[in-house]
């Protein structure tokens, strides 16, 4: 045990001493301080405390389940009005991992167990209603789902009483409470969830679906305002939506987050290609130093609007990352071929500010948007030339750097280059020439 103690910092002795403080405020065995700390080693060492998942967070809630189940064994109330599974419910929809919902509740049940004169069927229940409700909502994007979970979990809850406790009429009428228990907790969860998604920054699949709503009203300004980069953010979505699913990403994450990824050319949509007159080209009466200024602003314009929107910074990450620090490629180009006298041309100065795409999902979209506008720009489209370029992009990206920083590897490169290829050569793909009627009216298949 030192010398795992040895390897953490300060913050991890720190940690320590906060434990066994703990341990003694709520008068309990030193063993279970020592288990605990142990948890959060584990913790540390699997990664799984992480930057949307962090210990300060998951000690919260671990304070609130504790908090109100010591209140209810100090005052001998019945072990029925412990919320057994609220905060596996909750650690399963904001950070979508069973095994931190398993370990918060194994510290929760035994730490309980030590204050209560019925251990075996706390640390049972909180395990089992852990494991249930973790897996029943997993990937949950209805309310119905998690209610029903509620339901299932307290229907386990109320067999581990029965089989726990001595068979009488007393306790068969108790184990209806169970059942409350369950359904109860999960009409909690669907009212606290989003308080918990604003205290922590997390998002929710429920969450996602409500910002996918087309009459949203950023969407809706999109829709009206800037049609042609609603039209590229659609075709975004469903390429990173079919990507992430391919990789085992969060696809749903992946495809709101490219709804959202260009809402910062709101501002100035007439000077982004997509919306462009093709009579006329705002950026030729510009220089390409300005050029370069307008399009990289829009990434900081975005952040604004969807702050000023109060949209989720799970979001926000990929309006701001979904360029990372790529070079302006065109305009860097026309600064090189009209380089001013006293100026010179600096490749940095024509980069995008970051940061770079630091999750699978984020980094797939930076992909996708890339992709899908150097395929629309194609004059002639074909498979192979779409498959050439897909290829070029994605390699150009991962030369450059911009990859560096999640956890994509070249197996999921190679997965994401086929499924672009697919779907691009599907959505651009080439027309026949129908032969034109008596009437000089061309017939064809849309």
């Amino acid at each position: 045990m030192i010398k795992l103690l040895k390897q953490v910092k300060i913050g991890g002795i720190f940690l320590a001493l906060s434990v066994f403080a703990f341990t003694h405020i709520a008068k309990l065995n030193p063993a279970v301080g020592l288990f605990l700390l142990s948890l959060f080693l584990y913790l540390k060492e699997r990664r799984l405390i992480t930057e949307s998942c962090k210990f300060i967070n998951l000690s919260m809630l671990f304070l609130i389940i504790f908090v109100s189940g010591y209140f209810i064994c100090s005052n001998n109330l019945p072990i029925y009005y412990i919320p057994f599974s609220i905060i596996p419910m909750l650690l399963m929809l904001l950070f979508g991992s069973m095994e931190i919902s398993l370990l918060l509740s194994l510290a929760t049940g035994v730490s309980l167990a030590a204050v209560n004169l019925f251990p075996l069927e706390l640390i049972l229940l909180f395990l089992v209603s852990s494991i249930l409700s973790s897996f029943l909502v997993k990937g949950a994007r209805k309310r119905t789902t998690i209610i029903r979970a509620g339901a299932i979990t307290g229907l386990a809850q109320m067999a581990i009483f029965l089989f726990t406790s001595p068979w009488n009429t007393g306790s068969s009428y108790q184990a209806i409470y169970f059942l409350l228990n369950g359904i109860v907790s999960s009409i909690v969860v669907l009212g606290v969830l989003p308080i918990f998604e604003y205290l922590f920054g997390a998002i929710t699949n429920v969450s996602l679906l409500e910002l996918a709503d087309f009459h949203h009203p950023l969407l809706e300004r999109l829709i009206q305002e800037a049609p042609g980069t609603y039209h590229h953010s659609l075709i975004v979505g469903n390429l990173s939506e079919t990507a992430s699913k391919a990789i085992g990403a969060n696809a749903l994450l992946s495809r709101v987050g490219a709804y959202y990824h260009d809402v910062g050319k709101l501002q100035k949509p007439e000077y982004f290609s997509e919306n462009q007159d093709r009579a006329k080209n705002k950026h030729d009466t510009l220089s390409p130093a300005m050029s370069k200024l307008v399009i990289m602003k829009h990434v900081k314009e975005g952040v604004e609007i969807a702050k000023k929107y109060r949209i989720n910074p799970a979001l926000i990450d990929f309006i701001e990352q979904h360029h990372g620090k790529s070079l302006v490629y065109y305009f860097y180009l026309r600064a090189l071929e009209n380089p001013k006298e006293d100026q010179e041309v600096m490749e940095e100065g024509f980069r995008y500010p970051g940061p770079k795409p630091n999750s699978k999902e984020t980094a797939i979209v930076l992909l996708a948007d890339s992709v899908e506008a150097a395929v629309r720009a194609l004059k002639e489209p074909d498979p192979a030339k779409i498959e050439d370029l897909v290829h070029k992009v994605i390699n150009n990206k991962f030369i450059d750097g911009q990859l560096d920083e999640c956890d994509l590897t070249l197996k999921d490169l190679e997965m994401i280059s086929a499924v672009f290829i697919r779907l691009l050569c599907g959505i651009y793909h080439s027309r026949a020439s129908y032969p034109e009627k008596e009437n000089n009216q061309a017939q064809g298949d849309s």
